[in-house]
Formats: C-alpha cells, sequence, structure tokens
C-alpha cells in the first residue's frame, strides 16, 4: 500500500489526510493504475507508527527511483542452475538439475541424445554443452541444452576423435569451451580441443596439456583453464596444468594438487578452484583449492560427506556442488549431493539427491567461475 496526504480541498499530510473533495482519508492504492502520481512529503502508516506498508505490484517510476521487476527469478531469466548428466549404471541418458542457492533433490531435466558417461562439459551463461563419452564404445558427438529450459539435448558437432574419461568439470568461459586429457584407444591423450559455445560445429585444436591424462578434474576463471591431477602412463599424476582460454596454445606447469588421484571434478568461483574426491586408488574425500590467478601448489580445503571417486561437480561464484559417484565401505554408487561455500573452507554439507545412484556422471552449471 501507499499512503499520502488527502486531496485538493485538505490540508492534512501522511495518514490522516484532509477532507478535500477528492483526497478523503488520503489512503490510497497504487495497483494497477501505472499512472498514478503521488507527491508527499512524509509517508507513514494509516496510524503513524511506522513506515509506509507495500501491499500487491508497486511500480516507482521517477527520476530518483528504480523500477522494482516484476515476476519469480525464473521469469526473469536469473542464472544459477546445476545440471548432471550421464553415468553408470547405464550408461544413462538421464539429465538432472537444481537451483544451487537452494537446498533440495534434483528434478528431471530431459535427456542426453544417446545414454552416456565419462563426458565433458562446458557451459556459457545460456548454454550448457557434452561433449563425447562411453557410449558404451568411445563417442566423439557434441551435444547441447539450453540451461534455463528444460528438455532433451541436440546435436552440436563432432570432437576430432571418439573419447571418454576426459578432464572433468566445465571448463570454459562465456565464449570458449575447451575439452581436454581423455581416453581414447589404447592409452591416454594430452590433446586440448574447443568450441565456440553460441555457435554449433566441431571442435578445433586448441593445445595440450603438459601430459597425457584421464579423469582429472578443471576448473577455470573468465581468463584462465586449468586441469588437475588425474591418471596417466603409467600411474597417477598431481600435476596442475594452465591455459589461458581466449588465445591458443600448450599447456604450461601451475603447481601440484595435494594427492595424486583420479576421478577428482573440479569447478569453483572466478577466483577459486576446487576438486572434490577422488581415487588413488582408495577412495578419498578431500578438497583441495587453488586460487585460479596465481601459481602455486593446491591447499586443504576440507571432506566431503562421504569418501568417493567419480562425482560430477558444478557450481555457482558462491557454492560448489559435487553429486553421485561410487563410495567405499561397501564400494556402491552414490546419490548424494554434498555443497560447499567456495569462499571459505571447511566441510561439505548435505544437499539432497540425486534422482539415481550414478557414479561419472558430469556436471555443468550457466553461472560458474568462468562465467565471471
Amino acid at each position: 500500500m501507499g499512503y499520502g496526504g488527502g486531496g485538493s480541498g485538505g490540508g492534512g499530510s501522511g495518514g490522516s489526510g484532509g477532507s478535500g473533495a477528492s483526497g478523503g482519508s488520503g489512503y490510497r492504492r497504487v495497483g494497477d493504475d501505472r499512472t498514478a502520481n503521488i507527491k508527499v512529503d512524509n509517508i507513514t502508516s494509516r496510524d503513524g507508527k511506522r513506515g509506509t506498508d507495500v501491499d500487491g505490484i508497486v511500480e516507482v517510476n521517477t527520476t530518483a527511483h528504480f523500477i522494482p521487476p516484476s515476476g519469480t527469478t525464473a521469469e526473469r531469466g536469473s542464472r544459477g542452475r546445476g545440471v548432471f548428466a550421464g553415468g553408470f549404471p547405464g550408461p544413462t541418458n538421464a539429465i538432472q538439475y537444481v537451483t544451487i542457492a537452494t537446498l533440495g533433490n534434483a528434478s528431471d531435466f530431459g535427456d542426453l541424445t544417446s545414454a552416456s558417461r565419462n563426458v565433458a562439459t562446458a557451459a556459457s551463461s545460456t548454454r550448457g554443452i557434452f561433449a563425447g563419452g562411453q557410449t558404451p564404445g568411445n563417442s566423439n558427438v557434441i551435444q547441447y541444452i539450453e540451461i534455463q529450459s528444460t528438455g532433451n539435448a541436440f546435436d552440436f558437432g563432432d570432437l576430432s576423435i571418439a573419447k571418454r574419461n576426459f578432464m572433468i568439470g566445465c571448463c570454459a568461459n562465456n565464449t570458449r569451451g575447451l575439452f581436454a586429457g581423455g581416453s581414447p584407444v589404447p592409452a591416454e591423450t594430452d590433446k586440448i580441443e574447443y568450441v565456440t559455445m553460441a555457435s554449433k560445429g566441431n571442435s578445433s585444436h586448441f593445445g595440450v596439456l603438459t601430459v597425457p591424462v584421464r579423469n582429472g578434474g578443471t576448473a577455470a576463471s573468465p581468463t584462465r583453464a586449468v586441469f588437475a591431477s588425474g591418471v596417466g602412463t603409467p600411474s597417477f599424476t598431481n600435476l596442475i596444468d594452465y591455459v589461458t582460454i581466449a588465445t591458443l596454445g600448450d599447456a604450461q606447469d601451475f603447481g601440484d594438487a595435494t594427492t595424486s588421484a583420479e576421478g577428482k571434478p573440479g569447478c569453483g568461483s572466478s577466483t577459486r578452484g576446487i576438486f572434490g574426491g577422488g581415487a588413488a586408488p582408495g577412495f578419498l574425500d578431500t578438497i583441495d583449492y587453488i586460487t585460479i590467478a596465481t601459481l602455486g601448489d593446491a591447499i586443504d580445503f576440507g571432506d566431503l560427506t562421504q569418501a568417493r571417486q567419480g562425482p560430477a561437480a558444478a557450481s555457482s561464484t558462491l557454492r560448489g556442488l559435487f553429486a553421485g559417484g561410487t563410495r567405499t565401505a561397501p564400494a556402491t554408487n552414490s546419490n548424494v549431493i554434498d555443497y560447499v561455500t567456495i569462499a571459505t573452507t571447511g566441510n561439505a554439507s548435505d544437499f539432497g539427491d540425486l534422482s539415481a545412484e550414478v557414479t561419472v556422471p558430469t556436471g555443468l552449471s550457466d553461472s560458474h567461475g568462468g562465467l565471471g
């Protein structure tokens, strides 16, 4: 409600109003009349004991005010959705989503074009991309979704070679998505490929990692992509590489992870990358973090709620999620979604559940650190 002074004949201001012809009590509701012109020196509630009450939709449009948006956050196109797809057993073609800022179980989004696991991902603020994977043979298919809608994936293009077991995480800025490492037959690759996400088409060569590797984790700021840990020939590695996303070229050494491990996906904010879980070869509950703009070794962040390898990761700039994976004691698949606050350190908390227990799904979001 808005409360103004009386009408043209009254002298009162505030809630009591005057007795003018159009004034009456001086109380006026601004509802569907978007041309209302209320000019007062002081606004209080009707009893004069507090400020004005606002009830319903009120539009303020003057040189001294802004117009608050109407509609729900979804109707206003807000960002903050995490998406998880594919995985094993199956593989499955299921796509699920959560709202990262809230807590709760995942909801159905749609289906991939084919059932897949060990897929690479990238995302802009509007489009999510899934590349390659195991179907059960290696795939070179790239597919995409529009993140703010729900529905099935569409064909985007092809990778240069069919492969699975990429460096896992949403590795992109708002323009370009990167896919690194993986397992073509018969060994790991050091290849980095990229796509321009607003268009459709086949991937192009970007450069190479410092060593051939698979099943590591990735994180990104708007300028830099980081690739951490994994397994290659002959064993697990703790190496962390980085590239500048807007350029082309080979990766350079960033530092070392706290452990040599595989199945440790990454996500993060625009300043910090986090990597959780993994196997070395025993299952891990540890979370590492790095400051993406600097070089140096990873630091302990905290622990997941359960030790597991191969979860999916997704994030906003505030919160990181780790979903699914294979847990230990006994070794079974998990449906658990954990979350952490990226800017702090500490153990993960329970967020909710996936719709099924699944390992090596893949994750992305429309608000990760690479988007600023």
